[in-house]
């Protein structure tokens, strides 16, 4: 059996990893984050940033971009607020601890919903996905930063292998693009934009989803 995640273990996982996070992520995963910024600084306007972790990636929003940060992890945000006193980041409007499955906010409250390397990391992805949609108003963008999970061959074989030991330290190794596809195929307020694979190793992409609300007309 698989180790679960849960929203205890994820929180627990993060406070260990707030301290060091930077310095094993930073550099190695700078190319993708800055891909994905780009594509929220393209919408502009409000930009909910979920799972915004340590602020590694608020330098890079658009000046006149205003952003609202969101993480599960306490000590993750401490480390965000340090880098927004420091970097004299303006636009950066709140930061806040919350689950990405439950949102604190209205629906249409963003024009972008940006979450980078967090829906294999949550207990529920379809449910943060959700939420996303809801508090995204018709005509903005979801954008994702993630890791693409194998749908078969033997890298799949390899991440199911791997599984246990990569959900003990906060994320799925499993998690193939057919998960994404039946999450978009349910609805018929979501499209597809764009899937475009990103650096290191090419198993990471940017994912862009457009929000059109049609359901709720």
């Amino acid at each position: 059996m698989h180790a679960q995640i849960t929203h205890e273990t994820v929180t627990r996982v993060y406070e260990r990893w707030a301290p060091v996070y930077d310095l094993v992520f930073g550099r190695l995963f700078e190319h993708a984050r800055q891909s994905a910024i780009a594509a929220c600084n393209r919408v502009g306007g409000r930009v909910l940033d979920v799972g915004v972790g340590t602020g590694i990636a608020l330098p890079f929003y658009a000046p006149q971009t205003r952003v609202t940060g969101v993480d599960l992890s306490a000590a993750m945000l401490e480390k965000a607020r340090v880098r927004v006193a420091r970097h004299g980041l303006r636009n950066v409007e709140r930061l806040d601890v919350m689950d990405a499955e439950h949102l604190d906010f209205p629906a249409d409250a963003f024009d972008v919903v940006a979450a980078q390397y967090v829906i294999n990391t949550v207990p529920h992805p379809e449910a943060a996905l959700d939420e996303f949609v809801r508090v995204t108003r018709a005509g903005g963008e979801i954008v994702l930063l993630n890791r693409v999970g194998a749908d078969g061959g033997p890298r799949r074989t390899v991440e199911r292998w791997l599984s246990p030991v990569v959900n003990r330290l906060g994320w799925r190794s499993e998690f193939p693009w057919e998960r994404l596809v039946r999450w978009v195929e349910g609805r018929d307020d979501v499209r597809l934009l764009e899937r475009r694979l990103v650096p290191p190793f090419g198993h990471f992409a940017v994912i862009r989803f457009g929000v059109s609300k049609a359901a709720a007309g």
